[in-house]
């Protein structure tokens, strides 16, 4: 069975539309703030769809294209001055930064309640408290898509292999509130291929085939498989997973592209509603 992220972030879409309606009738436009440095291509096309995402449901976009030999400081003047425009709800900073900037000091300049991705220190400390409302994308929609297809989670062995920011450790914590059992794994992990093979549910999120490859032989009968990976490969996007093995093995599985992708841009724009309302408190 496959787990469809172009069809549940499209029922998602619709009842946000309705959301932004509403708060545009009350007089709230939400506005999300993009802040893109350089020009790194695949960057370019990512800040790209989010700006198409937010216009086809209403939501309002700034876009900031900075230089990148743009200094720490002068970015953060931008960061800083975003945070006091009433008029903006979300700021994203798209990653990775120059090397010359530290990201986790231009990350925590951004407001908590505009925080749309999730990754100040303040949003982190709320998820691991039980209490995240910005929580980061991915992971908020692999929860979302195993909810929509009425997948239970709770009890389940759960391994993820990453243990990011963005993807892992987030995704740990929406594990263990939905009472499954998690296991962390990553390029240390000793016998590695054993713990995978005694996952309920498995998250793979490495995005190079050259390093790791999920084979059939690697899980058990009816294991659910969500392929956060992203590869190019001879010119086609493709995931962690030999999708055409291991579907026939696994009980759920999300196909690449068109699974956990469509996901991370839609949480991206519930962010931006949960934001707002933030604000409007």
């Amino acid at each position: 069975m496959i787990l469809n992220g172009i069809e549940v972030s499209a029922h998602i879409r619709s009842e946000l539309k309705k959301e932004v309606s509403n708060l545009d009738s009350a007089g709230t436009r939400p506005l999300l703030a993009t802040v893109l440095v350089g020009n790194d291509p695949a960057s370019i096309t990512y800040i790209s769809n989010k700006h198409k995402a937010c216009n086809e449901i209403g939501i309002l976009t700034r876009d900031h294209k900075l230089d990148g030999n743009i200094s720490q400081s002068d970015l953060i003047n931008l960061v800083e001055s975003l945070n006091d425009d009433s008029m903006v709800h979300g700021i994203l900073i798209q990653l990775p930064l120059p090397r010359h900037i530290d990201e986790y000091t231009v990350i925590n300049k951004i407001s908590p309640r505009k925080d749309v991705d999730g990754l100040t220190v303040y949003n982190q400390g709320l998820l691991f408290a039980g209490r995240g409302e910005l929580v980061p994308c991915t992971p908020k929609g692999i929860i979302e898509i195993l909810r929509f297809y009425n997948i239970d989670v709770s009890g389940k062995d759960v391994v993820i292999v990453n243990r990011s920011n963005l993807v892992g450790k987030p995704l740990f914590l929406l594990f263990l509130g939905l009472d499954s059992t998690v296991t962390v794994c990553h390029s240390k992990t000793k016998n590695l291929v054993e713990k995978i093979k005694n996952a309920d549910i498995l998250v793979t999120a490495i995005g190079n085939r050259n390093v790791f490859t999920l084979t059939e032989d690697m899980i058990k009968k009816d294991t659910i498989v969500i392929d956060v990976g992203i590869s190019r490969h001879m010119g086609k996007v493709i995931g962690d997973v030999d999708f055409e093995s291991v579907s026939k093995k696994s009980s759920w599985i999300t196909p690449v592209p068109g699974g956990v992708g469509p996901m991370t841009i839609c949480m991206l724009l519930k962010n931006t509603l949960i934001a707002t309302r933030l604000q409007l408190k």
